[in-house]
């Protein structure tokens, strides 16, 4: 959890909805719009270069460019992580190494040089013999062995060596490395966790504030870099779709908080909306996926499933485009040393290649789909576990932790000793060296690769290797592909990982993640998914070779490791179609087609019987009034109408106002906006004003004076009121506001707060009605619940004006309205209850 004031959740959560606001995907067709429309097409007259193709041209550059830019932070993220792994792994790695040669040279456990306490001659030590500098020399020529210089050398080349102690070393990176992902969630808290939940909610219309901030943006790619390193089960792919999100979003405004720019609003004026700026975060999210793993049209189909709430063919193409423009810009950078030449895939952000094993034929036999389909069951209920894990200690952690940034601080230090505990005890116990694969005639380079990757942790490099250590320290993309492409056919009892050391590494890396998930620390999930879900397959068809005596009649343990990750990743995220899609291009093996979908179809189907998905439960968390694709099921099994569902706390305002009534109501209220109803013909909806028109015109004063209008005179109704009808001519009160104008500072618009009234302002006019969306979306007070939801978000409203048979408006309906929690409350009510109330004006 992050809380959207700053600071964490409060002990007490919100109403659902409460601090949020809509997007705005619809134009206020108002009279200075309807001007600015004239105007433009006025200027196209007779013109071949329209003001429209300069727009598609400009959309499609902008494209162009997130494209790219995603592509480069990509690139520097995973740049710098890598690096920042092998300084803590080299240096572990090296102090493990230099104990092995220690306690070779000093079998009694004495550790160090002993020939220092005996100043160059035996020292009483019955060992061996010394050099004049304390040096071990068995052969007594006067030249120190192989051992002893090869530890002075680890012992000398870093500048601390923490006594020699490596799990010292390990607990220093990490720690080092958590404080700093930490410390950018401390500076901007939006940026923590993996940022598509709240990307899927800006993308269903809600707007989150800061999510798609350059701040935003560069506290997420810097912390994610350093979360990754410190050991952590987390990955940066989740991450990269909220990065490739916000640097569509910045791009398309052309302006920025963070460093004050702003560029023209000429050149970004038919970009600087909801509706256009929602299209390039979709794309964005693409560009994201496709950079993280080299899956251009996964990525588009992610972000189609998991994200857009609106999509459209033209967005589909935009998106396309963007995400090949990544994928090209990672070739192009990835392939630099060799000029552009041969294109080296391995450079890349991928899982591997998966190659068949027979001739021509699959690498699993027809009946083992329904094998498959065994395991994505299996991971269908291992994300359900993983997902109420995840619930609970979010649930935990907002009544406890969240509320105090220094708090969240300590927690994710805690967690941090205890996954670096958790990775190096666990090869310890292991305690078991595992020679290395010696003939691999037969073998791929990429296997051959992984075979130099395997940690020799207390084993003698080059010769032997640390099951265990080999899947904890060392990097996540590495791991996965180990247990992708090691050839573990049951044709033989040889295995690089045994049943023992995935279980051993399975259970404890599950678990750390769901205590991870939720901390003060950019993370993503996808990785983490992917490595315990390739563990499990992996360990499912070592048992299944065992059952089997080792005969080779199922499939090799790499296929199930693949599986395996589909499942788990399915089971948690319950994703389908991208999910399928990604892992394919990902890997570069079609056969698995069929195979893959079956498994996320069951592990999609089995996890839905006990939760939701895990994006779905933080976004419940987080009280985020989210609309979901279909009609809440409580719609389906009562009868309700909008005019209860409905709120009726409205207040309208007149065609003509006072100043000092207008300002009054935005200081007393904070409603978006407004109905303009029209007191001369019985209270007939004339049209809406949004909060953000009406500061702005009070900011630029544009009011005229009190006897602007008949000279300050009106006529009095029989009951005492102002008639007000006589307002209604066609005369406009000036200084009129251009629509460019308003629209400028967007989406910073003014506030009540910035306006400051001057003495006699409170009785001058505002006249709202060239500024009044005179078209509003409505809907009758008797519709039914169904209608009044598709409407409202297959348009993406921001709000439903609810109106009688008379067109009097008689309520307001916003997304919280829609929410299941209303319309169970709705229930409560009658269907004429709504009769009995009022609506203020």
């Amino acid at each position: 959890g992050d809380g959207y004031g700053g600071g964490g959740h409060a002990r007490t959560p919100p109403p659902p909805g409460a601090s949020l606001q809509s997007h705005n995907y619809e134009p206020d067709e108002s009279e200075v719009w309807r001007a600015y429309v004239a105007q433009q097409h006025f200027s196209n007259r007779g013109q071949w270069w329209t003001t429209g193709k300069l727009r598609a041209l400009k959309r499609w550059m902008l494209t162009l460019v997130v494209g790219v830019v995603q592509a480069m932070i990509a690139v520097l993220c995973n740049f710098c992580t890598i690096s920042l792994m092998e300084t803590k792994f080299n240096h572990v790695y090296d102090l493990l190494e230099h104990n092995r040669l220690s306690a070779i040279q000093n079998p009694d456990g004495s550790g160090g040089r002993s020939g220092e306490d005996g100043g160059g001659d035996n020292g009483g030590d019955s060992y061996g013999f010394y050099t004049a500098d304390g040096h071990l020399d068995m052969n007594q020529d006067g030249i120190p062995d192989s051992e002893q210089q090869a530890s002075d050398e680890l012992s000398n080349k870093h500048w601390v060596n923490f006594g020699y102690s490596p799990f010292a070393a390990l607990l220093f990176y990490n720690t080092i490395f958590v404080l700093v992902a930490a410390a950018f969630v401390w500076i901007e808290p939006v940026a923590g966790g993996s940022g598509v939940p709240e990307i899927k909610c800006y993308m269903n219309g809600i707007d989150l504030p800061r999510i798609v901030d350059f701040k935003t943006l560069v506290c997420r790619v810097a912390g994610v870099t350093f979360s990754v390193a410190s050991g952590l089960p987390v990955g940066k792919e989740g991450p990269m779709i909220h990065s490739g999100s916000v640097v569509a979003a910045v791009i398309s405004q052309g302006r920025t908080k963070f460093w004050g720019v702003d560029t023209s609003f000429a050149k970004f004026s038919d970009f600087r909306n909801d509706r256009e700026k929602r299209d390039f975060v979709a794309c964005g999210a693409a560009a994201g996926i496709a950079s993280a793993f080299g899956a251009p049209i996964g990525g588009v189909l992610l972000s189609l499933e998991e994200g857009a709430s609106y999509w459209s063919t033209n967005l589909t193409w935009r998106a396309f485009f963007c995400a090949m423009i990544t994928l090209g810009t990672l070739f192009v950078i990835g392939n630099e040393d060799s000029e552009w030449g041969q294109a080296n895939l391995q450079k890349l952000f991928s899982l591997g290649e998966f190659t068949s094993i027979g001739d021509g034929s699959s690498n699993f036999s027809v009946w083992e789909l329904f094998v498959f389909i065994l395991i994505g069951c299996l991971g269908g209920l291992i994300g359900a576990c993983f997902n109420a894990g995840c619930e609970n200690m979010t649930l935990w952690r907002m009544k406890n932790v969240n509320y105090s940034k220094g708090r969240r601080v300590i927690e994710v230090l805690l967690i941090s000793f205890l996954c670096t505990t958790v990775s190096y005890v666990m090869p310890v116990l292991w305690g078991r060296c595992t020679e290395l694969p010696t003939d691999m005639q037969d073998w791929t380079n990429q296997e051959k690769e992984l075979v130099s990757n395997l940690v020799p942790f207390n084993c003698v490099p080059g010769k032997e290797y640390n099951e265990v250590a080999s899947l904890y320290l060392t990097e996540a993309d590495v791991a996965i592909r180990q247990l992708f492409h090691f050839r573990e056919t049951g044709e033989t009892d040889s295995s690089t990982f045994s049943s023992a050391a995935l279980f051993l590494f399975f259970v404890p890396y599950v678990t750390l993640a769901a205590v991870v998930f939720g901390t003060a620390v950019p993370a993503g999930l996808f990785v983490p998914s992917l490595l315990a879900g390739a563990a499990f397959g992996r360990l499912f068809g070592h048992l299944l070779h065992k059952l089997d005596h080792t005969s080779g009649t199922f499939a090799d343990s790499g296929t199930y490791a693949l599986i395996g990750s589909a499942a788990v990743l399915g089971g948690t995220a319950r994703m389908t179609i991208s999910l399928t899609v990604l892992l394919l291009e990902a890997t570069g093996n079609m056969q698995y087609v069929l195979p893959l979908m079956l498994t996320v179809m069951a592990a999609r189907f089995s996890g839905n019987v006990f939760n939701e998905g895990i994006y779905d439960i933080v976004i419940h968390l987080k009280h985020i009034p989210f609309l979901e694709p279909e009609v809440p099921t409580i719609a389906e099994r009562h009868e309700i109408v909008a005019g209860q569902v409905m709120s009726t706390e409205v207040k309208c305002l007149r065609p003509v106002e006072r100043v000092g009534i207008v300002y009054d109501l935005l200081k007393s209220v904070g409603h978006g906006n407004f109905p303009i109803v029209d007191t001369a013909s019985s209270g007939t909806l004339y049209g809406t004003a949004s909060r953000a028109m009406l500061c702005t015109l009070l900011q630029r004063r544009a009011f005229g004076q009190p006897h602007d209008v008949n000279n300050g005179h009106y006529h009095s109704n029989p009951d005492g009121s102002t008639d007000y009808s006589e307002l209604l001519g066609p005369k406009r009160l000036s200084p009129l506001v251009q629509w460019d104008t308003i629209e400028r500072v967007y989406p910073c618009y003014p506030t009540i707060d910035d306006v400051l009234l001057r003495p006699g302002d409170r009785n001058c006019w505002l006249d709202l009605r060239p500024y009044a969306n005179t078209a509003p979306y409505t809907i009758n007070e008797t519709a039914s619940i169904q209608r009044t939801y598709r409407l409202f978000r297959t348009l993406g409203l921001r709000f439903l004006c609810v109106v009688n048979h008379n067109n009097q408006v008689v309520g307001i309906i916003t997304r919280v309205d829609l929410l299941p929690e209303s319309l169970s409350d709705s229930i409560m009510r009658g269907r004429n209850a709504h009769m009995t109330r009022s609506v203020s004006r």
